[in-house]
C-alpha cells in the first residue's frame, strides 16, 4: 500500500475557537475502528459537541459524530462513542496537571490525516464570558472595516 503523504482536513470545530480562549494546542493520534476511518476519508465528521476526558492517565475523545459507514455491514461503528486518543504519558501528565489546577477545558479543534494516519488537534482552553464574544465580534468587525478601506484607498476609488 502507497504511503499517503500531505494534510487532508477532515473537520474544524470553528465554534470552539469563539466560544473558548485557546491557550495551548497538542497533536494526538487516535485509535479507530476500520468503518471509522473510511467514513473520515469520506470526509464525514462532526466535532461540535467534542470534549476530551482525562482518565486514569489515558485521554478519552467524547462526543464527536463519526457516521457510520455507508458501505458498512453489521461490523459498522457506532457513531458516537468515546475514542482513545494516543499521546505520551508526560503530554497526558502536563495536561492533566493544567486542567485540574486552572479550570482549563479540553477541545478538540480540528480532525485530519496526516501523512495518512487519523490525527485530531486538541486544545487546552478557557471558557469566554458573553461579552468577550461580542468584543471579539466587534474587533474583527473593525479590521475588517479598516482594511477594506485601505484596499479601495490603494486602488485608488477613495470613496469618503
Amino acid at each position: 500500500m502507497v504511503k499517503q503523504e500531505g494534510h487532508k482536513l477532515v473537520a474544524q470545530n470553528k465554534k470552539a475557537r469563539h466560544d473558548y480562549l485557546i491557550e495551548d494546542t497538542y497533536e494526538a493520534g487516535m485509535v479507530l475502528q476500520g468503518t471509522e476511518v473510511k467514513s473520515l476519508r469520506a470526509g464525514r465528521a462532526s466535532l461540535v459537541d467534542g470534549f476530551v476526558e482525562i482518565d486514569g492517565h489515558e485521554a478519552w475523545l467524547h462526543g464527536v459524530h463519526i457516521p457510520e459507514y455507508t458501505q458498512g455491514t453489521w461490523t459498522n461503528h457506532p457513531a458516537r462513542r468515546k475514542r482513545k486518543l494516543l499521546l505520551n504519558r508526560a503530554e497526558i501528565d502536563k495536561i492533566e496537571r493544567r486542567v485540574t489546577e486552572r479550570g482549563l477545558t479540553i477541545v478538540p479543534l480540528s480532525l485530519y490525516f496526516k501523512d495518512g494516519r487519523a490525527k485530531v488537534e486538541i486544545a487546552l482552553a478557557k471558557g469566554k464570558k458573553t461579552y468577550d464574544k461580542r468584543h471579539a465580534l466587534a474587533e474583527r468587525q473593525a479590521n475588517r472595516e479598516a482594511e477594506q478601506a485601505l484596499g479601495r484607498r490603494l486602488k485608488g476609488r477613495n470613496v469618503g
